[in-house]
């Protein structure tokens, strides 16, 4: 595990805009998908929601490391596996040789271009993103980048709209983000799987030391806010909230946005909240990956550089 300074590492904020200049000066590859009627298609954490996403126009199969096995059994109709991993790694070559020794067709989206994975899909089946280094599961330069290349959204576009409508909204707020302990994001209905994105950083940088919820807004209709909180933000993205709390920040998306957009944005926002918190995450990431590392057998470095 390499050694890292906590006060070294960039809050998320940063880590979307270090994202986005890198696939404007880089540029994303193709993604061929396969002819499959019915893919499986596996991830764990993010990945599965970014399967998800890139792949919501399809009759496919969702699963992730737990289920995926349960899953095969009870759908025969399966045709092929799409696995989706930013390092290839932990999980991801055990699932890889499974569906090999099952018949399936595997194609393997990763960031990582010697993935312990690739070994168990042909070469011409593996596809590799591009990345920039990033604080170990932030996952923004990877996923993003894979759904950029499915939705074919302009990294530039995007990085002005936070530069300049997100910022001038996020200056409006009466109070910082420091004065709050419970956040409520919305999203419009047609982005409902960033819900689970968004979900999951919160997690990962937070833990159970701030309050949160992810609904779209037909969801945030039903008992969601029956119980209040007074010191409660509403972060509505993509929707001008004039329904729900007392405090409420309304971040607008490009009127052409995609999931690459609100992925971009919403993340920017709770990096932002990260900046304004204690550093929780930074003080912690460096004995989680030291840990973590005998779950997986393998080491986890605190910033992560893919080959």
């Amino acid at each position: 595990m390499n050694a890292v300074a906590p006060n070294s590492l960039i809050n998320l904020d940063v880590c979307v805009l270090n994202a986005l200049e890198h696939f404007i000066r880089e540029g994303l590859p193709p993604v061929d998908l396969g002819g499959y009627s019915r893919p499986l298609v596996v991830g764990s954490g993010n990945a599965a929601a970014t399967g998800r996403i890139i792949l919501e126009d399809r009759d496919a199969v969702f699963a992730d490391e737990s289920t995926y096995q349960n899953v095969l059994d009870a759908v025969e109709s399966i045709d092929g596996a799409i696995l989706i991993s930013a390092s290839g790694g932990k999980n991801a070559p055990g699932i890889a040789q499974d569906l090999q020794n099952r018949g399936l067709e595997v194609r393997l989206l990763t960031c990582n271009r010697n993935a312990a994975a690739g070994q168990y899909v042909d070469s011409d089946k593996v596809f590799v993103f591009p990345h920039a280094p990033e604080p170990y599961t932030y996952n923004t330069s990877t996923y993003m980048g894979m759904i950029l290349a499915k939705t074919k959204e302009k990294p530039q576009e995007i990085l002005d709209h936070i530069e300049n409508a997100v910022n001038q909204s996020l200056s409006k707020l009466a109070m910082p983000f420091r004065a709050f302990d419970a956040f409520y994001f919305i999203v419009p209905k047609e982005f409902d799987a960033i819900r689970q994105m968004l979900t999951t950083k919160f997690v990962e940088l937070f833990g159970r030391r701030i309050a949160r919820d992810v609904f779209t807004v037909e969801q945030a209709k039903h008992a969601t806010t029956l119980v209040p909180t007074d010191n409660e933000l509403f972060v509505s993205l993509g929707y001008e909230n004039d329904l729900w709390g007392r405090y409420r920040l309304n971040i607008p998306l490009l009127s052409n946005a995609g999931y690459g957009a609100i992925m971009a944005v919403g993340y920017y926002v709770i990096g932002k909240i990260q900046a304004a918190k204690p550093p929780w995450f930074k003080d912690s990431v460096a004995r989680y990956c030291k840990e973590a590392a005998r779950w997986f057998d393998s080491a986890l470095p605190v910033i992560v550089k893919y080959a």
